[in-house]
């Protein structure tokens, strides 16, 4: 059960949220074998100013930052992480967005960290 928690510009989120939510959970769905209902996902779509982030960092030339924050069990192989993470971008570029403007950060945990209902 990856909890998902995307940060990004107001208006990109009152434009595409809906497509930008469909499509990390595809990616989800494809690179982790999860089922479709698997689904959480939190925005917090952010006023011009309120993400701070160097343009040039690395080498990349970062426009309009989209966060994606991946809370998940510890169980997925490195491999499968960067299908993750290459399926994420893949789908997202689909919609317009550069893949220099996404970063991704997992936080991984023990199944005894979570508590989803029962």
């Amino acid at each position: 059960m990856p909890l998902i928690q995307i940060d990004l510009a107001a208006e990109l989120y009152e434009r595409s949220h809906a497509e930008i939510s469909a499509e990390i959970q595809q990616a989800q769905v494809d690179a982790l074998g999860i089922t479709p209902d698997d689904l959480f996902h939190v925005f917090r779509p952010h006023a011009a100013g309120e993400l701070k982030f160097d343009p040039t960092y690395n080498g990349v030339d970062r426009q309009n930052l989209v966060l994606i924050h991946i809370t998940m069990v510890h169980m997925y192989s490195v491999k499968t992480k960067r299908a993750l993470f290459e399926a994420i971008v893949s789908r997202l570029g689909a919609l317009g967005i550069r893949s220099e403007d996404i970063l991704i950060a997992v936080a991984e945990n023990g199944f005894e960290d979570w508590y989803a209902g029962k």
